[in-house]
Order: C-alpha cells, then structure tokens, then sequence
C-alpha cells in the first residue's frame, strides 16, 4: 500500500530563503530586516482564512523574456569588477552637503480637520460616494445606498473614534453593555455596516488592464500626488512597510522578521519624522520607471521613488542593504541626490574586507574603509565589527570623524566606550524614518474586519493621511514657535479629526396657533443644556424654553419698558428686539409672532 494513498500529495509551495544578518546590532536600524521576502504559495496559506475577493485580484503573472533579459544584464553588470583601495585614515573626512534648499514658514495653525482634508478632499469624497451608490446598484438593482458626503464623513469619523476606543466586535459600539457615544449617537449601527459592506472605489464594469490595484486604484490616484507635493525635509529614506492582513489575497506577503509578518508589502519614502511623501505597493515584477535605468527590482524601486526629490539641492537619501548596489549609488548621484546605505558583500563588485573572525581578534568597533570611483562617481565602503560586521557605503560621507559610543559588554557586565565611524553613525541617526511612521500608524491603528482587500489598504490610507496631517500640524508649531504644552498629541489630534456632526432627530412639532395665544400657562423654565433660541436671525444660546410650547427663547427680567402685567418679559438680548412669543398675558406680546 502506498503511503501517499493514506496521506496525500504534500503540498509543496516557495520556501524562505535565510539570509544571514549583516550585524546583530539593536543600534542599526536594517538588523531586523534582512530576510528577504517570498510571495506565499498555496500551502503557505494560513488555515482558517477565506475570502470572496480573490477574483477581483489578477492573477501574478511569471517574469517576462524582457525580465529575464534585465536580471541576466544585472548579473553581468555584479561580476564587473571595480578597482578599490584601502583608504588611509589621516585627512580622509568627507563633509556633508549643506542644504540648499529650506521649509518654508508656516502662516497660522490650522485646525486638525483641515490637514486632514488636504488630503480627503472633497473630490476624493465625492467619488467614493458616487462609485460605492453605483456598487450597491450593481449588486441589488432594486436596493438603492443613497450615500452622500456628510454620511461618509460621518462614518469615516466613527472609524477613527473606533480606533480611539479599541473593541474587539464593531457591534460592541452599539451595545448597551459597552456603548461609546461617539460612535452610536452618530449612525446606527445597521447603516454603519451597510456602508462598510457597499463602501467603494471602483467601477466594477470598466475594464481594467491587468491592474492589481485597480480596486483602490482611486485612492491612490488622489492621496498619492498630495504626498508628492509636501515640502521636504533634507534627510530622507525609503524603506519597506507591512500593512498587516491575515486574509486570503494574492498580494498579501509574508516577511518574517517584521512586526506583521502577513501583510501588503509597501516601499514608503519619507523623512526622519515619518512625514510620507511617497509610496509604491508591491504587486509582483518590479520594473524601471519610465526614463529611467534598469539597475534590478531593488534599485527600480528606489529611483520611482527618489522621481519627486529635488535635484541638485543636496537631499540625502538613506536606504538599507536591501535596496543598495553600486548602480543605484551612481544612478542617484547623476541626479544630483546624495546616498547612503548598508550594502552586501556580494553587491561590491570585488571589494574585499577582513573576515568577521579576524575583526573579532580586534577591538570591539574595529572598522576598515575602501574607495573607489564607478562611472565618475566616487564611492567609500566602510565594514565596522561591533557584535558582528556590518558594511555601509555612501557618495558623500566616510569614517573620519570618529566618535565615542557607550556599548554594553556581556562579558563584563557593564558599558564600554566603542569607537563609531561617522557614516554609521549617520545611518543609525536618519535612517528610522519608516520605522517611526509605523510606531504612530500603532498606536491607534484602525482595526475593521473586512474579507476584501482594498478595504484594508484603503483604512491604512486613512492612518497615514491622518499621521502626515499630525507631522504637519507639528511643523507648523514648530515654525511658529508654539509652546510644547500647547500643542496636541496624536491622540487628541486624531479625536479632533473624528469630531463629527451628530444624527440629527426628529423636529420638534410647532405648537397649534390656539395654545400659542392662549396666554395661559407660558412660563419659563430652565433646562440643563443650552439651545439656540427659536427668534429668527438671533444666534443666542439661551436655556430658557417656555413651559406650555417647548421651544427655547432668550430672556431678560425686569424690563420697566414693557407694559405687559407679568413682570418677567421676554426678548431677544442679541438682536435687542421683542419676542414674538413671550411670557405674559398683554395683547402685545403676540404682535410678532416668529412662528407664524
């Protein structure tokens, strides 16, 4: 009997492939991130997870002749050797650029709500109701969504508050038991999930050319030039960012050494603070942008990126080994864009340093350096031996000056002094910007159980918008010279972005013309919340409402002008004119009568 009649066919899919880290170094910003990435096959599938939109996605399809062409053209170009020499450590500093450019001065500080609309304008608004009006006509022909803009700002802002009040069931909002206000005096809790379950982006019916993304294609079109057009600071990096999805989806990507190793795999370029100004989601075969080198998928993703950095005004773009290679250091310094970044040994083209064996005889910080000019762009490689080597180049910084760093030995069980080269130091001080970015998306992530992929990018979207408005506002005090004290955290920045109008309820039924001149029983009482009194053209807030017609009117007591027999008359204090509905028994009182 075979063993396979018992068993079954194992299921065989594409295996992780280890690579070794370049350092075990916590100060290094890329040790957490050297395992390169597979796309999972189908017996890499978690169990339990399912899907209704893996038909939306088009299927990934192999590597064309042209690719295969690219990637034996960027095998030829890495066994060209380069001719390297040891540099000499006396007078062999390299200064940084200086900055050519400046932020420009903020004017005043906005409201949150309005950073934020930067980004979801109206526009953008405008066409996720229409296309989500449309999908709900598609899908029910006889069912109408009958969705505007201020319902969807409305159930964007209970998104938010959910993300602020993190539950684990979305129902649980509207419980009795765990109610938040914010959220169910806003929308009912079936209208809220008929949006969620129609909210789209698309029209299902236009053909869409083999794009994998054409189901947030809208999105990206309209939050991506907003990014692009933020003013930059000098120090950038590109970096790679999960957005965690345990679903079933063919772009879904498994990283294991990120936080979430089941996610969308996004190339984000941003500054040090997390500020995005610009992204790429990974959907399969990474070629070069239009115009530009083929240098590999690596080296492609960062030059579409580094498209709207300023040239020649000494931006300084940080990347990790990853990314690196001699073409794209050269590719980027033809553009005037200064770079930096750990690189493997492999990617040096002949470039040879001490093994880790024999650095480790050394003393701990022990470092070498190498340079080299590549098409008329001159190079420097340094390996520093700290735990373990790690290798970084660069085309404008080296390892003079060096500075002093406290490192903790095991051995002796306290902190020694480590000499650091300055082009380490440079990557460990600019290159987290990614990093950041992912700690503030975090800490109030937007938690929405959905099945449909672009449901999940699009309420990351939501979170990123959202930090790039915080980081905005932040500038801007900065500028201005606003007190730490008094400016917003993310948290009460993103609670001012979710304030929203609540649902309004029934009118109030105007009172019979008979009771309302009566003159019986129109007297004043006091309630606990203020409204706006009922005089037309008066913007009073008063809490005085008369007793027999329950509608709010402004009041003032004691008034000798008025010849009513009551002496508490009433009228309009903003508008300093008699109400037409007043509390008293003469005649003239009901003159002017505002509700007739």
């Amino acid at each position: 009997m075979r063993a396979t009649s018992v068993y079954a066919t194992r299921v065989r899919g594409p295996r992780a492939r280890n690579v070794p880290l370049d350092s075990d170094d916590s100060c290094l910003s890329d040790s957490g991130d050297s395992d390169e990435e597979y796309t999972p096959g189908p017996g890499d599938e978690p169990s339990g997870s399912s899907s209704d939109e893996d038909a939306d996605v088009p299927p990934y399809a192999p590597p064309s002749a042209a690719g295969a062409r690219r990637e034996a053209a960027t095998t030829q170009r890495n066994r060209q050797k380069v001719a390297w020499e040891t540099v000499k450590q006396e007078n062999s500093a390299k200064e940084v650029p200086v900055w050519q450019d400046a932020l420009p001065d903020a004017e005043a500080i906005r409201l949150p709500i309005q950073y934020f609309r930067d980004f979801f304008d109206g526009e953008l608004l405008d066409k996720i109701v229409e296309q989500s009006n449309l999908y709900c006509t598609q899908q029910h022909p006889n069912r109408a969504l009958n969705l505007d803009r201020p319902e969807l700002e409305q159930f964007l802002g209970t998104v938010v508050y959910m993300s602020i009040f993190l539950l684990p069931w979305s129902r649980m909002y509207w419980s009795s038991t765990s109610r938040v206000q914010q959220v169910a005096e806003v929308m009912s809790r079936d209208r809220w999930e008929e949006i969620k379950h129609f909210i789209h982006f698309c029209d299902n019916s236009a053909p869409n050319n083999d794009d994998r993304l054409f189901k947030i294609r809208l999105v990206i079109d309209s939050l991506l030039p907003k990014f692009q057009a933020l003013p930059q600071h000098q120090m950038l990096c590109v970096e790679k960012q999960m957005v965690p999805f345990k679903g079933r989806s063919a772009l879904r990507q498994y990283s294991p050494q990120k936080p979430y190793k089941w996610g969308y795999k996004l190339f984000v370029l941003c500054d040090t603070t997390g500020l995005v100004h610009s992204f790429e989601i990974f959907t399969g075969e990474i070629g070069p942008a239009p115009g530009q080198p083929d240098i590999g998928a690596s080296g492609n993703i960062v030059l579409k990126l580094a498209q709207v950095i300023p040239q020649n005004v000494n931006h300084l773009l940080y990347f990790d080994h990853w990314f690196s290679s001699l073409d794209l250091f050269v590719a980027l310094a033809n553009k005037g864009i200064p770079a930096l970044g750990t690189i493997q040994q492999n990617r040096l083209r002949g470039c040879t340093f001490s093994a880790d064996s024999e650095m480790k005889n050394k003393d701990r910080g022990a470092f070498e350096e190498q340079q080299a000019v590549v098409d008329d762009v001159g190079i420097r490689v340094v390996k520093w031996f700290d735990n373990r080597g790690v290798i970084v180049a660069s085309t404008f910084a080296s390892a003079q000056p060096v500075s002093i760093i406290e490192r903790w030995e095991r051995k002796l069980k306290r902190n020694v002094s480590v000499e650091c080269p300055s082009i380490i130091s440079l990557y460990n001080k600019f290159m987290g910007g990614v990093d950041a970015l992912d700690a503030l998306i975090a800490y109030h992530r937007i938690h929405i159980r959905s099945k449909k992929y672009y449901h999940r990018l699009f309420f990351h979207f939501v979170d990123m918008a959202i930090v790039n408005s915080w980081l905005l506002y932040r500038r801007d005090c900065e500028s201005l010279g606003v007190p730490r004290r008094k400016r917003k955290d993310l948290l009460a920045f993103r609670a001012s972005v979710a304030q929203i109008k609540k649902r309004r309820g029934p009118a109030k039924a105007i009172p019979p013309q008979e009771v309302r001149s009566d003159a019986v029983g129109h007297w004043p009482v006091v309630e606990n919340g203020r409204q706006r009194c009922k005089l037309p053209n008066c913007k009073g807030q008063t809490v005085y409402k008369c007793a027999k017609c329950n509608v709010h009117l402004c009041l003032n007591k004691n008034d000798e002008s008025n010849t009513c027999i009551i002496t508490i008359k009433v009228y309009c204090t903003c508008s300093k004119q008699m109400f037409c509905h007043v509390f008293a028994i003469n005649k003239i009182c009901f003159e002017q009568n505002p509700l007739t």
